[in-house]
């Protein structure tokens, strides 16, 4: 009976863990939340990258990933409206990524939407041999790709600098 009790504890945590990571939230500067799907990411154009190497801070290799199929963040962030008068006051926004374990990245508006950095930051809803990690960002044109490569990606904050 105990074997019973801890099988089926372990299958309702995996399965609500499993569920989390299933979308991210995204959060507008006007706080209204937006829930995106693997099926919203599915619409969107695909952009594949045969292998990346992950390195850390140290620019040490840590792991490979690959076959990557994800699309570009600036896609995703498309349809978010911001309730600006004049575009300029769009350079005073950053995007947070925050992952389940409270690990979080930056980047600047500027960065995705007005240089090459956004045309290959991705979203990633899994990467083949690693399901466990759900939903990941990378930005793979970075020097030391692991600094902002999140695993199990939870949230994307757009902010705006006070």
């Amino acid at each position: 009976m105990k074997h019973l009790i801890f099988s089926v504890t372990i299958f309702i945590s995996t399965l609500s863990f499993s569920q989390a990571k299933n979308n991210i939230e995204v959060i507008a500067p006007d706080k209204e939340k937006t829930i995106i799907t693997t099926a919203d990411l599915g619409k969107l154009p695909k952009h594949t990258l045969d292998s990346i190497q992950i390195t850390n801070h140290l620019k040490e290799y840590k792991s490979t990933i690959k076959n990557i199929k994800g699309v570009l963040l600036k896609d995703v962030l498309s349809k978010i409206s911001f309730k600006e008068k004049s575009p300029k006051v769009l350079s005073e926004y950053y995007i947070v990524f925050k992952a389940e374990d409270g690990y979080k990245v930056i980047f600047s508006w500027n960065e995705i939407f007005n240089t090459s950095v956004g045309d290959n930051v991705l979203v990633i809803p899994q990467v083949e041999g690693r399901l466990k990690d759900g939903f990941s960002t990378l930005s793979p044109t970075d020097f030391v790709t692991g600094r902002r490569y999140v695993k199990m990606l939870k949230t994307i904050e757009l902010k705006k600098v006070e």
